[in-house]
């Protein structure tokens, strides 16, 4: 790189620092816990909300998460946030995927108790971090109601919340903070593999 360019270069990001100096002035902490949601068709949903409880627990903040549609099966992150038993709480309230069930009275009931579950985590105040994994498949099957997630969202204080699972509803897209969408570009399943231990589950 030449002298001149890396003189142009150095402004740039002296001025980039400058503005970034400036907006970190200007942010505010929120007056109560964020909620994400994380949604879209491609992997990496709950792994990412697991990613974030990782982040949690290097702070030693107590966790709470809420498994609406995932069965009783072992799972890699189940088992390895099991060696925080002092600030991890895992409760696996659905029954397994909604094909597996094939009732949807039953679906309904179970969704209905993991969100009554989740209402008494996340008001108890005891948690930094509460994760509804899978609520949004929840509600595309209309086994709960935006509402009535929103009104135990209400209740969080300074709890921090994740909502996982595609096609979140809009009024949850509207009353969260922040939401990402993964993007499915490609994916082995589409290639007739199946799913691998330590990636998928």
């Amino acid at each position: 790189m030449s002298e001149t360019n890396s003189n142009t270069h150095k402004q740039k990001m002296k001025e980039l620092q400058a503005a970034q100096a400036k907006r970190r002035r200007e942010l505010t902490d929120p007056e109560r816990g964020l909620v994400l949601v994380h949604t879209g068709n491609g992997k990496g949903k709950s792994s990412s909300a697991f990613g974030v409880i990782a982040r949690a627990l290097g702070w030693g903040q107590k966790v709470a998460v809420v498994q609406f549609i995932k069965g009783k099966w072992k799972t890699g992150e189940k088992q390895f946030f099991a060696r925080f038993p002092d600030l991890v709480d895992w409760h696996v309230m659905g029954d397994g995927f909604t094909w597996d069930t094939q009732d949807k009275d039953r679906d309904i009931e179970a969704a209905e108790k993991a969100l009554s579950k989740a209402g008494e985590l996340i008001t108890s105040g005891d948690y930094a971090l509460v994760v509804l994994d899978e609520i949004n498949i929840a509600l595309r099957y209309e086994y709960l109601t935006p509402a009535k997630a929103i009104e135990v969202l209400e209740g969080r204080g300074d709890t921090r919340i994740i909502l996982t699972g595609r096609d979140a509803k809009p009024e949850l897209i509207d009353y969260a903070d922040t939401v990402t969408e993964m993007a499915e570009i490609k994916h082995a399943y589409h290639a007739g593999i199946r799913a691998q231990q330590g990636i998928d589950f």
